[in-house]
Formats: C-alpha cells, sequence, structure tokens
C-alpha cells in the first residue's frame, strides 16, 4: 500500500493505493462513511475482491478525517474534495475506467458525482436509504 496525500480546496485528503498483479484492468476509488475510516471491514473485503480482479484500489479519506474531525460537512464540500481526488487520480493513473464507491456516506458522494467524475460503475456499502431518525 502507498499512501499519496492530494490537496484539494478544503485541505489535503489521502489515497491509499494498492496495485494488482500485472496491469490494472481498471481502478476502483472507494471512500469511507461519514465517522469512520478507510480500514472497515466492507471496505477492506471489498478493495481485496477489486484486487483480485485486476483493478487498481484507492481508499480515500476525505480532508475533514485526515484533519481529525468526525462530522463531515455539508454534501457540496465532500462533492468538491472527492472530485479533485479522482481528477488527480486519473492523471497519475491514466485514463483507466474507474468504478466509485463508498461506504454510507462515502457511497453517497460517489453516487452524487459519478457523472461529474466519469465513473464508468458504482458500489454502496452500508447506503442508508433514509436519514438516521
Amino acid at each position: 500500500m502507498t499512501r499519496l496525500e492530494i490537496a484539494t480546496a478544503a485541505g489535503p485528503a489521502w489515497a491509499d493505493v494498492d496495485r494488482p498483479t500485472g496491469e490494472p484492468v481498471g481502478a476502483f476509488l472507494v471512500g469511507h462513511g461519514a465517522g469512520g475510516g478507510v480500514d472497515a471491514v466492507d471496505l477492506l473485503a471489498a478493495r481485496d475482491g477489486a484486487l483480485a480482479a485486476g483493478y487498481l484500489v484507492a481508499r480515500i479519506t476525505q480532508p475533514y478525517r485526515v484533519g481529525g474531525r468526525r462530522m463531515p460537512p455539508a454534501a457540496p464540500r465532500l462533492d468538491e474534495a472527492w472530485l479533485a481526488v479522482t481528477a488527480a487520480l486519473a492523471e497519475r493513473f491514466g485514463n483507466l475506467p474507474t468504478v466509485h464507491g463508498g461506504r454510507s456516506s462515502g457511497a453517497r458522494v460517489a453516487c452524487r458525482t459519478a457523472a461529474a467524475s466519469g465513473a464508468v460503475a458504482g458500489v454502496a456499502l452500508a447506503f442508508p436509504l433514509h436519514p438516521p431518525g
């Protein structure tokens, strides 16, 4: 695993990158839940499956979590940071087809930005259909 630090308007984000054996067939970019991190059990399982299928995997930590905060900012700021990170990774790794996803809040970000980021597919883990309460 290699950790990259990527500048965004909201501060630095991290991308923990794992490479498959051989040339990647695509990239799987995945984000964490609102109060969690990229080492959640389901994110690690998704990473392992994607690596086995030949995908380069980047587990992305949003800037607010890098900064030590537990509560996420408003959706537009999350989306803006995600788009900055995905664009930087696309530039770094070439034009691999990308699957974007996440856990809970990360899944919402990936879904909201799928068209703008050029994702070819999405993966939503622990996806809340209704807000808490």
